[in-house]
């Protein structure tokens, strides 16, 4: 691609490269410039003009957009995204369901290192999302790009970006209380039920039973839900504790204890059956963002969560502190 002024006569079939004021509004950058365009910008004053020309090889910005964001998502209806039309070298995806975002990080890297003028910013990985939100924007910054760049990104791009929308559409949240304790359970019961609202999952009534072994095993083995959430009145404190071991007495596993987030530290995770279990921390009955958002998005969109996952987590994982959590960090 041509960048640079030329003088209004030889400007016809370039492209405007910056705005110019006209008596009434103004002629947008972007333009093609053909004779009208010349002839306005002629009455205006102007002998000269910065454009820009492509050259033979060059692929025009709102083409490259839609090809960049075809090669991200080459089957949008299968992976949940839908692909907005490209205008001013840029192509937006969006969400087509609730759910959470899956990214090919590296491939995205790579997208990004073949030219500076091609771009795709995303969302993090694994973000939470709603229906017709924003995950991605490609933006070609010039006017064009070379042929041979931008099939450089296309392959680099190949399918790095889906939707994993929700697959499970019920859950129960059981909650323990400790012998003259003043918790109700309504707050966990709140917090919990807005998480699961923004994606569409539907909370059973509220559930407390007592910190025992026993009862809150019984509660779990007679759970309906499709996943189940516990919330003791004491926090889990060792694989062996109340909750952990309620899940195992209730014929389910336990794969992991602790994880290095904070807020979040002490989440315990398993299944009963095909259920998946999720001991929560104490940090969960406040609405602030916690560990426990992370583990529970991915499992209610059947994204499983293994020890190397809960380990990368810790990268990002400090996270803004609950001032009213009982033991909140030193100033």
């Amino acid at each position: 691609m041509i960048f640079g002024d030329c003088d209004l006569d030889e400007a016809e079939g370039a492209i405007l490269a910056h705005s110019v004021p006209l008596a009434k509004g103004r002629l947008r950058k972007g333009t093609r410039i053909g004779r009208a365009e010349i002839e306005t910008l002629r009455a205006a004053g102007h002998a000269h003009v910065t454009v820009a020309r492509l050259e033979a090889g060059d692929v025009e910005e709102d083409a490259a957009a839609a090809r960049l964001a075809r090669a991200l998502v080459p089957e949008p209806e299968a992976a949940g995204l839908r692909i907005g039309r490209a205008a001013t070298g840029r192509a937006n995806l969006f969400a087509e369901a609730p759910g959470i975002v899956e990214i090919d990080a590296e491939a995205i890297h790579a997208v990004n290192r073949v030219d500076p003028m091609i771009t795709v910013a995303t969302v993090a990985p694994w973000q939470r999302t709603r229906e017709r939100a924003m995950v991605a924007t490609v933006k070609i910054i010039a006017y064009a790009v070379p042929e041979a760049a931008l099939a450089s990104a296309c392959e680099a791009a190949a399918g790095a970006m889906r939707l994993r929308p929700v697959t499970i559409r019920s859950a129960e949240l059981i909650q323990t209380e400790v012998s003259g304790a003043s918790e109700d359970g309504r707050k966990g019961q709140e917090a919990i039920g807005a998480r699961l609202e923004r994606l569409g999952v539907a909370l059973a009534p509220i559930r407390v039973v007592p910190h025992e072994t026993g009862a809150l095993a019984e509660a779990i083995a007679r759970s309906e839900a499709e996943a189940i959430f516990v919330l003791t009145g004491s926090a889990t404190s060792d694989i062996a504790d109340v909750a952990p071991e309620a899940l195992r007495r209730a014929g389910g596993e336990v794969a992991l204890f602790g994880m290095p987030v904070d807020p979040g530290n002490l989440l315990f995770h398993g299944a009963l059956g095909s259920k998946p279990v999720i001991g929560l921390p104490g940090c969960a009955r406040s609405p602030a963002l916690n560990g426990a958002d992370w583990v529970m998005e991915r499992l209610l969109c059947g994204v499983p969560v293994s020890r190397d996952d809960i380990a990368r987590m810790g990268v990002g994982g400090l996270l803004k502190e609950i001032p009213l959590r009982g033991h909140p960090r030193e100033g």
